[in-house]
């Protein structure tokens, strides 16, 4: 029987940057860092209210994952912000978009009330984006 999940992937054009972006603008800690193969890069993120769920930081780079063409395809996906991630869950998301906007996360949707919550929208460095959500 399955218990739970505990890691997601999110792809990355550059994980140097992509480090920098969720430890220092979204406030992740580092869970692993480690060399892989070659010229591989195992990086996973936590988020501060949920250490158990790993958030893979993966290099869309031709290796163990993908070939040249299906790298070179993915990397176009990812910059043209295809990839809509996951909601990130916030108690105030006024304050919580203040304090991401000044540190130069883009939004691409300021904070709105909507039925369902109040949400704002954001893109990553590599263009993925997310929902930043404080739940009713």
């Amino acid at each position: 029987m399955i218990t739970r999940l505990s890691h997601a992937c999110i792809y990355v054009l550059d994980q140097e940057s992509a480090y920098d972006f969720y430890i220092n603008k979204l406030g992740f800690s580092v869970h692993t860092d480690a060399p892989i193969g070659e010229d591989g890069r195992w990086l996973t993120v936590t988020a501060p209210g949920q250490p158990e769920l790993e958030i893979i930081l993966m290099h869309v780079a031709p290796g163990m994952t993908f070939t040249v063409e299906s790298a070179k395809q993915m990397r176009e996906l990812v910059q043209q912000g295809t990839f809509g991630f996951g909601v990130f869950d916030t108690e105030d998301i006024f304050a919580t978009y203040e304090e991401l906007h000044s540190k130069g996360v883009e939004f691409i949707k300021p904070p709105t009330k909507e039925s369902y919550a109040t949400e704002a929208l954001f893109k990553d460095d590599s263009g993925n984006w997310f929902s930043l959500t404080e739940r009713k």
